[in-house]
């Protein structure tokens, strides 16, 4: 089992700690600061944070400005309210590739008791199908600490997604990123289970349990959904000659569709992928429940590496 960590609150903490370090960094919250964590940022740097109100779309044209301007802006609400700039930030963000930050918070079923309105199950989608957008998914505290300086470092439009649950510590200080970059967690023969955010600590409890029943999976941490390590993936699919795919969102358009789409024509292997199918969510108390009522289970990710291998 793992420890757990406040994703959100290291975000707040992270972001503020590299502003005061970053005089460019200009952070815009759409009323939910207290929320998502921005207050750090307030408290260090009242000057540079800037709350539009519940105005998603004119936080996101906004923030453009800023970044014409030459500030980089970091934008925030929940995940699933950004749909509601999804014109914004498009045109303004992705078509004019401008320096602009987008971070989904309460990201996937995490805001798990506020229900299906407020789980964000086809960000990744939208985010991922607009040229010059980048996707990120962090697995635990340590990864989202590491990865704003890169974020803010990394010249472009940025999507990233922190969860409103606590999340298992899995990596340690000296966890190294790089956007684009899988990392290997576990090495294996026979099956690749490939994962990220809160799916990535049930995938190697998966990879234990296949352990003790003589199936060797290799376990991949891919935290950049786009652009997508290919030569990664290419190698585990030659490799291990199946592939699982697990994450905290719809099986339409998210990780398992990029894998998929980067493997179907060079390597055609066996895909299986765990996520929330096509349907809506429901309220609970708490996450943990939902991942496994909407087949995110560690016992699905192990019936799944199953099938893949019987499909060799």
């Amino acid at each position: 089992m793992f420890d757990l960590d406040n994703t959100r609150q290291i975000f707040g903490e992270t972001l503020a700690e590299y502003g005061v370090k970053n005089k460019k960094i200009v952070v815009l919250a759409a009323d939910v600061s207290s929320s998502v964590m921005t207050t750090f940022f307030a408290k260090k740097n009242p000057e540079r944070f800037f709350n539009v109100g519940i105005a998603e779309a004119g936080m996101i044209d906004t923030a453009v400005g800023f970044a014409l301007g030459g500030f980089i802006p970091f934008t925030n609400t929940f995940a699933a309210l950004f749909l509601r700039a999804t014109e914004q930030i498009r045109t303004c963000v992705a078509y004019a590739n401008t320096n602009v930050k987008i971070v989904g918070s309460f990201a996937g079923l995490s805001d798990a008791k506020d229900g299906a309105t407020h789980h964000s199950i086809m960000d990744i989608a939208i985010m991922r199908a607009m040229p010059n957008m980048t996707v990120i998914v962090p697995s635990d505290s340590i990864e989202v600490k590491k990865m704003i300086p890169l974020i803010a470092e990394h010249e472009g439009p940025v999507y990233i997604r922190i969860s409103r649950a606590e999340m298992p510590i899995i990596f340690d200080e000296n966890h190294k990123m790089e956007i684009g970059k899988g990392v290997v967690m576990r090495d294996g023969n026979d099956v690749t289970i490939i994962a990220n955010g809160h799916l990535l600590s049930r995938s190697l409890e998966a990879a234990d349990q296949l352990n003790s029943r003589g199936i060797k999976a290799r376990v991949v941490n891919l935290h950049t959904v786009k652009p997508v390590d290919k030569p990664l993936l290419m190698k585990c699919a030659r490799e291990t000659g199946a592939v699982v795919t697990a994450e905290e969102h719809s099986i339409i358009g998210g990780l398992g569709s990029a894998v998929a789409e980067t493997l179907v024509g060079e390597i055609p292997v066996p895909i299986k992928m765990v996520g929330v199918a096509d349907t809506f969510t429901e309220s609970a108390k708490d996450l943990d429940p939902l991942l496994d009522k909407y087949g995110m289970s560690v016992e699905d990710i192990v019936r799944a590496a199953q099938q893949a291998m019987k499909q060799k």
